[in-house]
């Protein structure tokens, strides 16, 4: 599973390059400029923990590379509104269709059976990507920092702001973070699985903590299983999770969210 990542962002830099053909970006331009305002995502989270929740960005995927198909009854909008129901704060949908079986209506569909503020979750390379992401309707993206340096981070922020939409800035470890840290964004969401080699570890979140400013919204994603991986975190002041996975394989994802976080 090495190098996974690199493997990813070669897929990426192609699949744009076909899109443009397709639908060159003045036109995708036009359709992000036509979209209704985009969902305030940052707000809705700050809103779940000021009221003393967790603010929980439940995610929405099909597949993923290292577990493969999580769900074969893969019906997006019912998952949103399961979501909805049982307290998530906002979405996360997979719009990455080779790696995670995924694909942008899915997150068109998912947005338009609820109310709450939806993330483009892909790995974004261009800024192509971004104007496509709001003709979609998302209303955050998300930047991997392993995936992008930082004069391009910066640029990919002011165009993100200039849409409407929030950042989620993603790190794996100590230099990753200094570059996010010089980002504007407050969201900051620290990714416990290395997306090199795909392994799993919440250490990762508590050993980067002590380096994050407290004007600062930390998410941890990945490796949130059980309840006692929940109260660890809420233990170090973290009050915002990225969960996926346990919810894609449970009957009814929003009472899997309800079971281990209300």
């Amino acid at each position: 599973m090495s190098d996974i990542l690199d493997r990813i962002l070669a897929v990426k830099r192609d699949e744009v390059a076909a899109a443009r053909s397709i639908a060159p970006l003045s036109e995708v331009r036009a359709v992000a400029a036509a979209q209704t305002p985009a969902r305030d995502f940052l707000g809705q989270m700050r809103q779940s923990i000021a009221a003393g929740r967790p603010a929980v960005i439940a995610e929405i995927k099909k597949a993923s590379p290292s577990r493969g198909v999580l769900r074969a009854d893969f019906q997006p909008a019912g998952i949103a509104q399961s979501y909805e129901r049982h307290g998530a704060a906002c979405l996360s949908v997979l719009t990455d269709q080779q790696f995670f079986q995924g694909a942008p209506a899915y997150l068109q569909a998912a947005r338009a059976a609820c109310r709450l503020p939806v993330l483009r979750k892909d790995f974004l390379v261009d800024p192509y990507q971004l104007y496509e992401a709001r003709a979609m309707g998302a209303d955050a993206i998300l930047l991997i920092v392993a995936a992008l340096d930082l004069p391009v981070l910066r640029d990919f922020e002011a165009i993100a702001a200039s849409l409407g939409m929030a950042v989620l800035v993603e790190v794996h470890d100590h230099s990753e973070l200094d570059l996010a840290l010089q980002l504007a964004t407050p969201l900051v969401g620290i990714n416990n699985r290395n997306l090199r080699s795909f392994a799993v570890s919440l250490q990762t979140t508590l050993e980067l903590l002590p380096e994050i400013p407290s004007d600062r919204l930390v998410v941890t994603e990945s490796g949130i299983l059980a309840r006692p991986d929940v109260q660890l975190m809420r233990e170090h002041a973290v009050h915002a999770f990225l969960v996926g996975e346990v919810f894609m394989r449970a009957e009814e994802p929003g009472e899997a969210l309800a079971a281990l976080f209300h």
